[in-house]
Order: structure tokens, then C-alpha cells, then sequence
């Protein structure tokens, strides 16, 4: 027997007697919980630890809107925030994207969702506008224990309170992105997203970067850079709310990708789960890779690649600086000498040398060299066997 989640009513009390608030706002995404509570109390093969982190989970995200929909109310001024997103990041996980993404984000008059943001993108009650130290501390101690839980993290993906990192963790909390799916092995809550509005969530999204500009005045007339691989999912989500953005696709051959990221996955379902096996996390997220990026090539075909901006992995790895300048040339930033600077100084402090080597085969995930190259087929031809556009 695997552990299990209570009901969603049951987690709604258990949030609105932490919070003490009971108005949630739009309850639309009520409809994704519960699609997730029964892919959590199966599929998922929830270990005791498991069930009580998701089950935390999905409160503390309750709690967490909660107090969103508070901090509106008690200060209307927040909506008048005007939100600018020059790029969005996107790629499939374990292209550079994130290396990209903190590099741009580090420019001055640019800026990300740092990691202790995402976690808790509400300022906590009582928190002093400017002055996010309870909510700092809180990460620091969350991040402690997740490497202590998996050694290998920081090798995988690096990460650092401070440091930029993907929106897909607040996109998370609202049940929406495939945070949920990397955080739990539920294949069939992912197929539910699929088939479900993926744009209500963006909306959502942009009102929070107006709740994290405004908490932070440092960021006054930042433009941002977001990033996730998960947008490959929402794409359209992300040309309707942010028209303006362009959107950096990321590229490097699946073959190195999807090992890689079926190591960072099995990693990940180890701390929630006894039962999950390695063969298992290739056989599904060798065909969830090859779904976004076909949702990625139609989505892009339907704006006839307008605001679509390539990167290749080998690239960034050559010329960073050079690749980043030309990415906020195309987003219309002009790339002062500051600008630069502080791009090269991100880069200079966060060499892949100072890291840990990430080991892992395509064999260890039940999957073949010759098996991801035809599912990749007509992505490699596409956009690895030319120059970039």
C-alpha cells in the first residue's frame, strides 16, 4: 500500500486555519487539484515521506494564494504595477537555459524570480516591504535540507536563494506547470494539463510579477527575463499575456538532454517516492520531451516563428556574453558596456568547472542512442542540422 493525500476540502480547511483568511479569488484551479489527488494516491507510489511532502505541498500553495489574494486587497496600488518581460526562456530542461537565463537576468535593469521568491511569493505577514529576510531564511533552511537529501543536486542544477530561477516552481503552486510532474511521477496529471486551458495560469502569473515588483522597489523599471522549460507546454499562454517577449528557445541534441534530465527526475522522485524505477522515468519522459517539443514547433508555426529567438547549447558554451548580447539586441535592450560587464561577471563566478560532474548514461534509463534519435528525428533535422534562424 502506498501513503495517501486527503481530499482537496480536507487541505482547503487545513490552509484556511494556517492562513487565517478564507477568500481564495478565482477557484479555477480547484479543478487541477483534483485531477492531482488521485494521480498522487496512485500512480505517484507515495513513500510515508512522500505523501506528507505533498500534502504539504499543496497547502502551503493554498496558503499561499491566500495571501496573495490578501495583499490585493490591501493594497489595490499593486495592480498598477506595469509589467515588461523582455525574453522568455524556453528549451527543453538541460540546454543551457538556466545558464542563460541568470546571465541575462544579472544585467543591470533586468531581472528574474529569485529562488526564495518562488517558493514563497508573498511576502510573509508582517514582512517589511523591501526587507525579505523571513522569507530568505525560510529558503535557506529548505535548500539546506534538499542537498543534504540529494548530494547530487548542486552538480544537476545549481541553485542559490538569491540567484534567478524558474517561475515554473510559482506556476506550480497553482497546479499548473510541470513542476507537479518533476516533482511526482504522475504521467496522467500531466496528460490532464495537456488538455486543459494552459493560458488562465499566465494570467495568474503576470499579477504575482506585479506583486513581486512592487515588493521589491530595487526592481523599479526592471525589465524581465523568465525562464522554465515548462513554458514549451503553455506557449500560447505566454504570447497572449506577454506579447511583447521574445522567446529564447534554447537547443541541444536530446541525446545528452534526455538522460540527463531522466537522472535529475529520478533523483528528484527518490525523495517522495521508494518504488519509482529508472526504467520507468526513461520510458516516460523520453515521450514527454518529444510532446513539448512538438507543442514548441506548432505553436511556433501558428505566429510563423515572430518573436522567436535560437540559441544553441554549443554556442553558449563558446561565446555566453556574445550569445546574450545578441538575445537583449533582439528583445530591443540597448547593451550598454555595464550591460557586459555584468553579464561576463556571472559567468566569470559560476563556472561548470567548479561544479561536480553530472554522471549518467541513456543505457541507465532503459533507453538507447538509436531510440531518442528517432524520436528526435525531425527536431534534430529541424533546428540542429542547420545554422540558427
Amino acid at each position: 500500500m502506498t501513503a495517501k493525500v486527503p481530499d482537496r476540502d480536507t487541505m482547503v480547511a487545513e490552509a484556511k486555519a494556517k492562513a487565517g483568511l478564507d477568500d481564495f479569488g478565482d477557484t479555477w484551479f480547484f479543478a487541477h487539484i483534483d485531477a492531482l489527488i488521485p494521480a498522487l494516491n496512485g500512480e505517484a507510489k507515495l513513500s510515508e515521506a512522500g505523501a506528507a511532502y505533498a500534502r504539504e505541498t499543496i497547502v502551503t500553495s493554498l496558503v499561499n494564494r491566500l495571501r496573495f489574494v490578501e495583499m490585493f486587497k490591501q493594497h489595490p496600488e499593486i495592480n498598477d504595477e506595469k509589467v515588461e518581460v523582455a525574453a522568455v526562456v524556453a528549451g527543453l530542461p538541460r540546454t543551457g537555459s538556466t545558464m542563460l537565463h541568470r546571465m541575462l537576468a544579472a544585467a543591470p535593469g533586468m531581472t528574474g524570480c529569485r529562488w526564495y521568491e518562488t517558493k514563497n511569493y508573498v511576502p510573509f505577514p508582517g514582512e517589511e516591504r523591501g526587507n525579505p529576510e523571513p522569507r530568505r531564511a525560510e529558503a535557506k533552511v529548505l535548500l539546506d535540507y534538499m542537498c543534504q537529501a540529494i548530494p547530487e543536486l548542486m552538480s544537476i542544477h545549481p541553485m542559490d536563494i538569491d540567484q534567478p530561477d524558474e517561475e515554473l516552481i510559482i506556476m506550480g503552486q497553482l497546479f499548473s506547470s510541470t513542476m507537479i510532474e518533476g516533482t511526482f511521477f504522475v504521467p496522467s496529471f500531466a496528460r490532464w494539463l495537456m488538455e486543459h486551458d494552459r493560458i488562465q495560469v499566465y494570467r495568474d502569473l503576470k499579477q504575482i510579477l506585479k506583486l513581486l515588483q512592487w515588493s521589491d522597489p530595487s526592481r523599479k523599471g526592471a525589465k524581465w527575463v523568465l525562464k522554465t522549460p515548462g513554458h514549451l507546454m503553455g506557449l500560447d499562454g505566454v504570447i497572449e499575456v506577454f506579447p511583447e517577449a521574445k522567446i529564447v528557445m534554447t537547443h541541444r541534441d536530446p541525446v545528452q538532454t534526455v538522460p540527463s534530465y531522466s537522472s535529475m527526475m529520478a533523483n528528484l522522485y527518490s525523495m517522495v517516492s521508494d518504488s519509482i524505477t529508472k526504467e520507468e522515468v526513461g520510458a516516460v519522459w523520453i515521450d514527454r520531451l518529444a510532446e513539448l517539443l512538438n507543442t514548441f514547433v506548432a505553436e511556433r508555426e501558428k505566429v510563423k516563428g515572430r518573436n522567436f529567438i535560437d540559441v544553441r547549447y554549443t554556442d553558449q558554451l563558446s561565446k555566453p556574453v556574445e550569445v546574450g548580447r545578441s538575445v537583449l539586441e533582439q528583445a530591443g535592450i540597448t547593451v550598454t558596456p555595464e550591460i557586459e560587464a555584468g553579464m561576463a561577471e556571472w559567468i566569470e563566478a559560476n563556472k561548470r568547472e567548479d561544479r561536480a560532474p553530472h554522471k549518467y548514461t541513456l543505457e541507465d534509463f532503459g533507453l538507447s542512442r538509436a531510440q531518442v534519435e528517432e524520436k528526435f528525428r525531425a527536431y534534430r533535422e529541424a533546428f540542429l542540422e542547420k545554422a540558427p534562424a
